[in-house]
């Protein structure tokens, strides 16, 4: 077994049964929760959308709110301009260009206001079971720091890791990535010490994990 697959397979042992942190019921909730998450924790999220989705959780409801409405439930996701924006532009194409559903493919969720690839792909794995690995900033520090996948940017890391990883597992890997990156790597002070990929691990090798400046900074939306 080579040293991508014993990380992979150490990953598979750590979080075997993860899933995505973001609360939802249906494939718009998610929708909605992947917009917001841009530069905002989940947590953050979850709070709002809990007050949020109560009268406003399907395209049709989410409409009835002015923009200036929405931004006020939404304010301290950040950004709150934008993603209200997004949302309510999103919320209209789904009506009346998709019959009120949530599209089901990472190409007509592109077409969609607010939605980039990431944020596609989330979806289409998430709620659509596709098999897709969105790299957000965890997935995207880790998978260099561990050196499945270098990249400086989403994308060249999203190709590396859907090369070394089998495409039936590539949206739980996503999973175990986002995990390890909250609970053990994170970005300024990565817990090396009780880490037990740290044997395999590039970046401790070469910084006994100390953070390089700016390292896990990169904004992904």
């Amino acid at each position: 077994m080579d040293n991508k697959q014993e990380i992979l397979s150490e990953l598979q042992r750590l979080y075997p049964d993860v899933g995505p942190a973001l609360q939802y019921r249906t494939p718009y909730e998610l929708l909605v929760a992947v917009i917001l998450s841009a530069q905002c924790t989940d947590e953050r999220v979850n709070k709002v959308t809990e007050v949020l989705f109560r009268e406003h959780g399907t395209p049709q409801k989410m409409l009835s709110l002015s923009q200036e409405e929405l931004e006020q439930y939404i304010y301290s996701c950040g950004f709150y301009r934008n993603k209200a924006a997004h949302i309510l532009s999103a919320s209209k194409d789904i009506l009346v260009r998709f019959g009120g559903e949530v599209p089901a493919s990472r190409e007509e969720l592109e077409t969609l206001a607010g939605v980039g690839r990431k944020t596609a792909n989330v979806v289409y794995a998430v709620a659509f079971h596709g098999n897709a690995i969105a790299v957000d900033t965890h997935v995207f520090r880790v998978a260099n720091r561990l050196g499945l996948a270098r990249g400086k940017t989403p994308l060249e890391v999203e190709k590396g890791l859907m090369a070394v990883i089998p495409e039936q597992d590539w949206s739980k890997a996503h999973h175990w990535l986002i995990w390890h990156g909250r609970k053990v790597c994170h970005s300024q002070r990565p817990a090396c010490d009780v880490c037990t990929l740290a044997p395999h691990c590039p970046f401790f090798a070469e910084t006994k994990g100390r953070s390089p400046e700016g390292d896990g900074k990169e904004k992904i939306t």
